[in-house]
């Protein structure tokens, strides 16, 4: 008897192991990766944005689908969306603009009353878990269990301002990120890129008069939303800790690039930041119906190169990548999948 109770307790083991190891998200700790994580969840398919918009669930799906037929799948730390605390999204957002969120979801109404953003009932619990999510990846990065990670979280953010929801945004999950590394993590400096095609306002008005956050954004001009010129520096104490390079349609690899090497990285290298958040929109790349811009899915695995290069140098490799806009299904899966691949190369 006690001989079979040794077997079945052995054979259990094993099955246990098995299970385990089946468990998405678990595989690659056994497997020797973790240094990147993956943030996505199905949940973010339900934000409705109705037939024909550009912003829909098919944008996660394309890139989610490309990811997880790729080899670097099983490398990557599979992360898990949240409910974010009010009082994290109300470290950028106004208590009332939260509420009129809320409030306009559960009504049923079809845009937010703040601005061009297309709304259902479901995007108020979406957009929670969508910041749930990313703050979830900040505490990963910040507690040693992952050096970086790209969240495909939707809706997008990065023209979310403290109190209007606009451009397809409904809270600003880059600036969300940076100010719960500052207040929960004792980040003194953090710099958000910004490449996507649009210009970042919401994220730049967050922080114009803020030292301790630089924001550096490449974009078409003139285009939506009509901000971002080169001398929108910054105000007051935050004068010179913002940069904005502006580029007319057709600008490719080496403009963008150029902008990043020469311009952005010895700013960065002064400015010293211990976390980098990326502001990765993938609707700069060739052939996007919403932009003019040529960037190529090798431009874009430069662009990683040199954010991972800024975060090496001060920040030990913290970087978070949080997708923006990008809406040529196949163009965000090849583009976002080109990043993924270089952050898995730390």
């Amino acid at each position: 008897m006690d001989d079979f109770l040794g077997r079945r307790d052995f054979f259990q083991g094993i099955a246990s192991t098995a299970m385990l190891l089946m468990t998405p998200g678990v595989f690659s700790c056994f497997s020797g990766g973790g240094k990147t994580g993956f943030l996505y969840d199905d949940i973010y398919l339900e934000h409705d944005t109705g037939a024909g918009h550009p912003e829909k669930p098919g944008r996660l799906a394309a890139i989610n689908n490309r990811i997880t037929g790729k080899n670097i799948y099983r490398d990557l730390l599979l992360l898990e969306s949240s409910d974010a605390l009010a009082e994290d999204i109300c470290l950028v957002h106004s208590e009332e603009y939260v509420e009129t969120v809320k409030r306009e979801c559960e009504e049923g109404r079809r845009s937010l009353s703040t601005g061009d953003t297309v709304i259902c009932m479901e995007s108020y619990s979406v957009a929670i878990k969508a910041a749930g999510g990313i703050i979830k990846t900040v505490d990963s990065i910040f507690n040693g269990i992952i050096k970086n990670a790209f969240c495909a979280v939707r809706p997008p953010g990065h023209h979310a301002t403290p109190n209007r929801g606009m451009g397809f945004c409904v809270f600003n999950n880059a600036a969300i990120a940076a100010r719960y590394a500052q207040e929960k993590h004792g980040a003194e400096r953090v710099l958000i890129a910004d490449w996507d095609v649009h210009h970042g306002n919401g994220t730049q008005d967050t922080f114009y008069a803020d030292a301790s956050v630089f924001f550096f954004s490449s974009h078409q001009s003139p285009l939506y939303p009509g901000t971002g010129s080169l001398n929108e520096t910054g105000s007051g104490g935050g004068e010179g800790y913002t940069m904005n390079r502006p580029f007319p349609e057709g600008t490719g690899d080496d403009e963008i690039t150029e902008v990043f090497r020469d311009d952005l990285l010895p700013a960065a290298k002064e400015f010293k930041p211990d976390f980098v958040i990326i502001s990765a929109g993938f609707d700069s790349r060739i052939d996007d119906p919403l932009g003019g811009f040529d960037v190529t899915d090798d431009g874009f695995r430069e662009l990683t190169r040199i954010m991972m290069e800024i975060a090496d140098i001060n920040a030990d490799g913290r970087l978070i990548s949080v997708l923006e806009g990008g809406y040529n299904l196949e163009g965000i899966a090849n583009a976002a999948s080109a990043h993924v691949e270089e952050l898995v190369k730390t």
